[in-house]
């Protein structure tokens, strides 16, 4: 094949466009939905953004188990470039660049595409939100602007219960208040909005947006897994400390009104995760409507109870601190994932506690940054 242009520098700027019959005024063109591309493109290949990070390229592997078609465009700012299986398609660049993805999209005859390139790290969302707002929502704004023209029918966004905030009950619905507390939770929602205005604009233009709680684990065959060499998640956190690639773990906070003092959170295995999005994807392209999905366990563990699982599993000790609380944690967060499990017929099958903490485990002593 052919190779594309390739950048990883930052996403380029958006072009003026002039269209005529426009007046003036650029970029000012109504929405339209090019349904003859839409009747082309279907049962095409799938195209996934981010696809050499950590969802992503487990998404690939269900993708590829489940018999599509598969391209990947990251621009490798976080993710691997080996995380992508053998022989299939990759161009580094950005989800961004209007003009290669267009050509991505026409010359692979991509139908659907997952949207995973992002950036994810609420505290650096806090100290740097402008990285977020344009990475997280110009950057699938303009994705978004370029699957309608082109023509795409299914759109699969990886959004995440940040979108929540601190939440009235527990476990949270999707009917639940959207009061996101950080730039990272706000700038998925702002993606949400765009998803939503979207599709009520272009009817043949339909989304599912996955909201994730927390993830974990790794591929169970040993293919992909967390390649962060700082991770900032629980369990690759205590695995690393476990394994003595850090001076201990901190938990913050020991004071919540939970039984044990600490966070209560839900885990959902990354291969759990990535199966969810391969029968979302099938489910619009079975002609189901746009929806928003909670994608959880809906069961939860305290921080204690996950450090003390590590330590079993690894057979390991490890430092353990108690640190102040960190500003806007909440107490507890458990998701309530009926409406998924009944649309999509989806049934985590390795979301156990001992089952995530037991394949992070394996995959971190065999990949040790």
């Amino acid at each position: 094949m052919a190779a594309l242009p390739s950048s990883a520098a930052p996403c380029p700027p958006e072009r003026r466009i002039m269209r005529s019959g426009s007046g003036s005024s650029p970029n000012c063109a109504p929405l339209k939905c090019n349904k003859r591309k839409v009747i082309r493109a279907m049962g095409g290949s799938v195209l996934v953004t981010g696809g050499a990070g950590y969802i992503g390229s487990h998404t690939v592997l269900a993708l590829r188990h489940a018999g599509y078609s598969v391209v990947v465009i990251d621009d490798l700012s976080t993710g691997a470039r080996d995380a992508v299986p053998d022989g299939v398609p990759f161009v580094e660049g950005c989800a961004g660049d209007g003009r290669l993805v267009a050509e991505i999209l026409r010359r692979h005859r991509v139908g659907s595409v997952i949207h995973f390139a992002g950036s994810i790290v609420v505290p650096e969302s806090v100290a740097d939100p402008l990285k977020y707002y344009r990475n997280n929502t110009c950057v699938s704004r303009k994705l978004v602007e370029i699957c309608v023209a082109e023509g795409i029918s299914a759109f699969v966004f990886s959004s995440t219960a940040a979108i929540y905030g601190i939440p009235d009950q527990v476990p949270i619905l999707e009917s639940a208040e959207t009061r996101p507390i950080t730039p990272y939770g706000r700038s998925k929602l702002m993606t949400e909005w765009i998803l939503r205005d979207t599709a009520a604009a272009c009817e043949a233009f339909r989304y599912a947006a996955l909201r994730y709680f927390n993830v974990a684990g790794a591929d169970p065959q040993g293919r992909s897994g967390q390649r962060t060499a700082r991770p900032t998640h629980l369990i690759e956190v205590a695995c690393h400390a476990a394994l003595g690639l850090r001076d201990g773990l901190d938990i913050f906070g020991e004071d919540y009104d939970t039984p044990d003092g600490t966070c209560i959170r839900d885990y959902i295995h990354v291969s759990d995760l990535a199966e969810a999005h391969v029968l979302a994807l099938r489910d619009l392209n079975d002609g189901g409507t746009s929806a928003a999905l909670n994608l959880g366990n809906q069961r939860g563990h305290s921080v204690r109870e996950v450090v003390a699982a590590v330590g079993r599993i690894s057979g390991r000790n490890f430092l353990v601190r108690v640190a102040p609380r960190r500003a806007g944690d909440p107490a507890e967060l458990v998701a309530d994932s009926t409406l998924a499990r009944k649309r999509l017929d989806w049934q985590p099958a390795r979301s156990d506690l001992d089952t995530l903490v037991a394949d992070a485990w394996r995959w971190h002593s065999a990949h040790r940054p």
